[in-house]
């Protein structure tokens, strides 16, 4: 065998070995996701709000979310390998500019959510990055500015709100590293 035959083979070799020895690790999406979770429950998600709709909104953008960003089938039956649980505990809405006859011109609303993401054995999934230990629930808070002068409603900065929620909580379903 001659001195290229013998580099190419050689490099082959050093290639088959790299190839090999990354077997292990997942590329793409599906590495961000576990891999023993195929299935969620999405059960309406509860509000301790006293407008209405909210929760069943709030359920719809995440059961979206699931289906678009990640490889797990949202089911509609409790027997799924997991289940994703909220609830809607304060959304408020406060004036934080006014014009000079008081009227609001620039308004807040604020949701704090708890979220529970648990698999068939009742075992905690969801875990929030940056802390210590899992969380049994993961409070997450989101607020939105709107502006009723300029043409937005509380319907438009709510949506807002529920968009970033759902982008939120199906981020927290990313394995932990």
């Amino acid at each position: 065998m001659n001195t290229a035959a013998r580099a190419i083979a050689f490099i082959s070799l050093l290639v088959l070995l790299a190839v090999a020895g990354c077997a292990g690790y997942q590329i793409g999406h599906q590495s961000l996701y576990r891999p023993d979770i195929r299935t969620v429950h999405v059960p309406v998600f509860e509000s301790e709000s006293l407008r209405r709709n909210l929760g069943e909104r709030l359920t719809e953008a995440v059961v979206k979310e699931i289906e678009s960003r990640t490889p797990y089938k949202v089911v509609h039956t409790p027997d799924a390998d997991s289940t994703l649980q909220g609830r809607i505990l304060r959304d408020t809405k406060r004036v934080t500019g006014q014009n000079r006859n008081s009227d609001a011109r620039l308004i807040e609303t604020q949701w704090v959510v708890d979220v529970r993401w648990v698999n068939r054995r009742g075992e905690m999934l969801m875990q929030q990055a940056g802390l210590p230990v899992p969380l049994t629930a993961l409070p997450d808070a989101r607020q939105d500015t709107f502006v009723p002068e300029g043409g937005q409603s509380l319907a438009t900065a709510q949506q807002q709100v529920i968009q970033r929620l759902a982008r939120d909580i199906v981020g927290h379903m990313e394995v932990w590293w």
